[in-house]
């Protein structure tokens, strides 16, 4: 298996301006080791993987694996929609160092089920450091089925899957299809607990970013089959859940990072800073896990 538990959808932090904030990665990169985060995935969705260049991407990426040093995985955001681009970002993240690539399916284009395999093959093919496929309709319009997850997982170097579709009834046939090698992450934090409960193997976290240390340990105990201890921690994680969620991640994360005095009040637009009708439901369930 590749890899296990609590993976951070790390944050890109930046300033008032929007330029990266090296000084609060690396305070973040600290801050996961401290709190024993299994991974640690750069430049995802939560990094804003959207308004970063392609200098920058493969800029914050090589910085995550110089900060991390070894002391725990990283692994790189490098899908586009364009198989081209996606296939240089994975290149940079190979010549960075990261332990992995994580491959959103290509967003707004809606390619068939035939061009999903073509397009993750092709960076497969070109290369060869492991590979993740990543799975979120509900951004690119497009949805990786189980069937065709399972006609990539035939590529030595696809090696998992982050499943963002909260959908738990794929989970079993994942695991039939692909086999018991094959890593299984949730991209949704709010049916994580059962996602791994139910075969999963750790989940790509949002809330790992406000709560890392508990997200582990919740995460261990549903890894273990330690069902009602991981129900329990997974009750005091689930406010968090959903207030990370109230308005487009990564805007409430971001805002809660602030509070926490580990990251500037930095976001790019077209995303704004969390409104402040909903700053009193994030702080009170940051409260309710000792985040604040």
């Amino acid at each position: 298996m590749f890899l296990r538990g609590s993976i951070v959808a790390l944050i890109t932090p930046m300033d008032a301006a929007g330029a990266v904030d090296d000084a609060a990665l690396a305070r973040l990169i600290e801050f996961h080791v401290a709190s024993g985060t299994a991974g640690i995935v750069a430049v995802g969705t939560t990094g804003e993987s959207a308004t970063l260049d392609e200098d920058e991407h493969c800029a914050v990426i090589a910085r995550c694996v110089a900060l991390a040093g070894g002391r725990i995985p990283v692994i790189a955001g490098t899908g586009a929609n364009a198989t081209a681009e996606a296939i240089r970002l994975t290149r940079c993240a190979e010549q960075a160092g990261a332990d992995a690539a994580l491959l959103v399916t290509p967003y707004y284009n809606k390619p068939t089920q035939a061009g999903l395999i073509a397009h993750h093959r092709a960076v497969a093919d070109a290369v060869a450091m492991p590979q993740i496929l990543y799975n979120v309709p509900g951004r690119t319009a497009c949805d990786l089925l189980p069937e065709t997850t399972a006609e990539l997982a035939r590529a030595e170097n696809i090696v998992g899957l982050k499943d963002a579709t909260g959908d738990l009834t794929r989970v079993p046939r994942l695991r039939e299809l692909c086999g018991p090698d094959f890593a299984l992450y949730s991209g949704d934090d709010g049916t994580g607990c059962e996602f791994m409960l139910r075969g999963g193997d750790g989940v790509i976290s949002v809330t790992s970013n406000v709560a890392p240390a508990l997200m582990q340990q919740m995460c261990e105990a549903s890894l273990s089959g330690e069902r009602d201890t991981a129900l329990a921690l997974n009750a005091r994680l689930d406010g968090l859940h959903r207030a990370l969620f109230t308005e487009s991640n990564p805007i409430p994360v971001k805002w809660a990072m602030a509070e926490m005095g580990l990251a500037q009040r930095g976001i790019r637009l077209p995303l704004t800073w969390l409104s402040a009708e909903h700053q009193p439901a994030v702080r009170a369930a940051m409260q309710q896990v000792g985040a604040v």
